[in-house]
């Protein structure tokens, strides 16, 4: 069995096929036959794990298994409790009830960790911004920048830090840089 730990940039489509405008899995990772154990969106970077089975895939990223994705966010506006607890209720989406994150806001010293993004987030000097660290056990598609948004607090940037016990810090990965793994999420 494989499995594939791979720092993802910004732009980067969870694909291995040739894409018209952005780059893919195929421009990074020259391994054959793994496959990605859940997505991140293209403007969305961090760990994202691939594997050559199955049954690991599947509970890496189907919702029901509820493994934990941890995720940096970097949302517009100032932190407010009462918008906060939003996050840390049920919510409806439209399409599904999301259930409560984990949240903690995060200091400068924590997100200093982080590359610096190409595209650059656009700054905005009379726009406050702050960090927030949001667990889920769900991971469905554009989940969390839905309920950022929902609260109130557009997502500026979005990074996956860790996939269950997996967390793309211990690992030492470089932006782009992949490697394979044993440790199991």
């Amino acid at each position: 069995m494989k499995l594939i730990a791979f720092n993802k940039p910004c732009g980067v489509i969870c694909q291995f096929s040739a894409h018209d405008t952005h780059r893919s899995l195929k421009d990074f990772i020259p391994v054959p036959r793994v496959y990605p154990a859940g997505r991140l969106d293209t403007d969305s970077e961090g760990l994202l794990l691939l594997t050559d089975n199955g049954a690991l895939q599947a509970r890496i990223a189907q919702p029901r298994h509820q493994t934990v994705k941890t995720y940096w966010a970097q949302l517009e506006g100032t932190p407010c409790p009462d918008k906060l607890k939003l996050l840390q209720q049920k919510m409806d989406l439209g399409d599904f009830v999301a259930k409560p994150a984990q949240i903690r806001l995060l200091d400068n010293g924590e997100t200093a960790k982080l590359w610096a993004r190409v595209p650059p987030v656009r700054f905005r000097k009379n726009v406050p911004d702050f960090w927030l660290e949001i667990r889920i056990g769900e991971g469905k598609n554009r989940q969390v920048r839905r309920m950022t948004a929902k609260a109130g607090y557009p997502c500026l940037r979005l990074v996956r830090v860790a996939v269950g016990r997996i967390n793309l810090f211990d690992l030492q990965l470089g932006l782009g840089e992949w490697r394979r793994i044993n440790r199991l999420p």
